[in-house]
């Protein structure tokens, strides 16, 4: 068997310009897609953008959105088919997870903007993508969701929320826009992206110890789970919430 081959395939990964969904775009890219790169920033999503042609020569297409606000999203399915005439696959990887000191200080507004950028603009951009790839020649969805679907700690209840509802939609979206469109999810634990850089050290070594491989996870080793699930390898993948997090208990 050969490598995932996207060539002639459009690839729309919002959150591309950083983190989990840089390494992504950038191994959507290398197996041969265009991508589209969404983010709030649009300077973040240009650099990001021109590092993907500059390393592989595939079209890159930057665009500012924030997939918290609902209009946004429409204009961002409309950018993307304006200028590549479909999108083959969607990476919802945009997320954010603010911290606090106890439950009762989250506020209305914390609260529903953690629901809106990780589970109420995932659903709506893949109503909308999702949508055409079905009327068209079908595609893949992939959520990037998170361990703490399935072990919240205190620390994230309204994130750990959001996820576990982005695991319900994956599963209701591969029956609604089955049998041409598959729609799954990453459920990912502990990756060292630059937000870790925060952390403090020894507390997570001394929580990393605890991983069966006893370490946080490299962005790019999220690259390989996305090209199975972008690619015909998956072809009888859908609904599935797929664990990458090294073994973490």
């Amino acid at each position: 068997m050969t490598g995932v081959d996207l060539t002639g395939k459009v690839a729309l990964v919002t959150g591309g310009s950083r983190g989990l969904g840089r390494e992504i775009a950038h191994g959507l890219a290398a197996a041969g897609a265009d991508v589209v790169i969404a983010s709030r920033t649009l300077a973040n999503c240009e650099k990001t953008a021109a590092e993907v042609r500059e390393r592989t020569g595939r079209r890159a297409l930057p665009v500012a959105a924030h997939v918290g606000r609902w209009d946004a999203l429409d204009d961002l399915a409309e950018r993307a088919y304006g200028e590549f005439g479909h999108v083959d696959v969607l990476v919802n990887n945009a997320g954010m997870s603010p911290r606090y000191d106890t439950v009762a200080e989250v506020s209305e507004e914390l609260f529903d903007k953690v629901i809106g950028v990780n589970l109420k603009g995932p659903f709506r951009l893949a109503a909308l993508v999702g949508t055409r790839m079905a009327a068209g020649d079908g595609g893949s969805i992939i959520n990037i969701s998170s361990t703490g679907a399935v072990r919240p700690r205190a620390d994230i209840v309204p994130y750990a929320a959001a996820k576990a509802g982005l695991n319900a939609v994956t599963a209701g979206l591969a029956h609604a826009f089955g049998p041409t469109v598959r729609v799954n999810a990453i459920m990912c634990g502990t990756f060292l992206t630059d937000i870790s850089a925060a952390w403090d050290v020894d507390t997570f070594a001394r929580r990393a110890a605890t991983f069966a491989l006893g370490r946080g996870g490299r962005p790019s080793e999220i690259v390989g789970t996305a090209l199975y699930l972008a690619g015909d390898w998956s072809s009888y993948t859908t609904g599935a919430v797929l664990t990458v997090d090294g073994g973490q208990p």
